[in-house]
């Protein structure tokens, strides 16, 4: 099987509690990549960089086996940058730049060799650029999930998102964002009125807290890992949707209960996220480290009871 993806690769500049960057390698298709990397066979991107991108990432990507064909590179143009800060409980976040740079621009154009990807995982960015991207596979693919974020839930983009959200079968939103599409404070009535938009699962994640995976009038609650040191959360959603993705993709089983462990497997990749800076943790992994940070995630749940009667 193979996976296909669409969003930025970027530019970050993050500052947190316990230190700060310059100018580093982001981007939602970027971390995607990096996490899915470790499971799926090939991995394919579509986006758009500048002529200021470093080159050597992208070598990285492929050596992971990842296809970058993918990505346009914009002569004499400057890659999307990001600069953010964060607050002390690592949950909040002040945006201090946002340099569309090549966005302006972007339109999204899928290689033949990528038309017959068996998962699309459509990537934060704007709702009429996944629509199009969706538009260009002449088959459906087995699977379609959506990220987003609340700046696509205002006006003037909310019905395009809606007509996308109509399109899919996973949605992956954070807690805030599931009230605010849904008007409901209740995650439970948020999740059953998202799901008559049209997605047939949910995944409601809640950052320290875990996540929440709904489906008909089923819910799985993963649990997140208490970690010693949180250095930075950018991209820490983007890899959990890509190991979510990936794993899926490894197993070849898009069922419900097989998406259970997948939001484990993408639970684990997001807590090496968190780690480092960027995606330096995302690339010094093995496979030993993502096993042995599952069997945590399992024994963090697993406990006897005995139930009288």
């Amino acid at each position: 099987m193979s996976l296909l993806t669409v969003g930025t690769v970027a530019f970050d500049a993050i500052e947190t509690p316990f230190g700060k960057t310059d100018k580093i390698v982001g981007g939602a298709a970027t971390y995607i990549a990096w996490s899915a990397s470790y499971f799926s066979k090939k991995t394919n991107i579509v986006s758009v960089i500048g002529d200021d991108f470093d080159m050597n990432e992208l070598a990285l990507l492929r050596s992971k086996g990842v296809d970058t064909t993918g990505i346009e590179v914009k002569e004499g143009k400057k890659s999307f940058f990001w600069s953010g800060k964060y607050h002390l409980d690592m949950n909040t976040r002040d945006t201090l730049i946002t340099d569309l740079n090549v966005l302006l621009e972007f339109n999204p154009v899928v290689p033949e060799s990528y038309k017959d990807s068996d998962i699309l995982l459509l990537g934060n960015i704007d709702p009429a650029l996944q629509i199009k991207v969706i538009e260009q596979l002449p088959k459906r693919p087995k699977l379609i999930v959506l990220d987003t974020m609340n700046f696509w839930m205002t006006e003037p983009f909310i019905e395009t998102l809606k007509s996308v959200i109509a399109k899919i079968d996973v949605l992956t939103i954070n807690d805030a964002e599931a009230r605010q599409l849904s008007n409901e404070y209740s995650l439970v009535k948020a999740a059953a009125k998202i799901l008559q938009m049209g997605p047939k699962y949910l995944i409601i994640k809640k950052g320290e807290h875990g996540a929440l995976l709904f489906h008909d009038h089923h819910v799985f609650f993963a649990p997140a890992l208490p970690l010693e040191e949180v250095f930075d959360p950018t991209g820490a959603g983007d890899t959990f949707a890509g190991g979510f993705c990936g794993y899926l993709d490894k197993t070849r089983d898009i069922s419900f209960d097989n998406m259970k462990r997948a939001i484990i497997y993408g639970s684990a990749m997001a807590s090496f996220c968190v780690e480092k800076f960027g995606t330096e943790r995302l690339k010094e992994l093995t496979h030993r480290d993502i096993e042995n940070r599952v069997r945590e995630f399992i024994d963090l749940v697993q406990f006897d009871i005995e139930i009288e009667d």
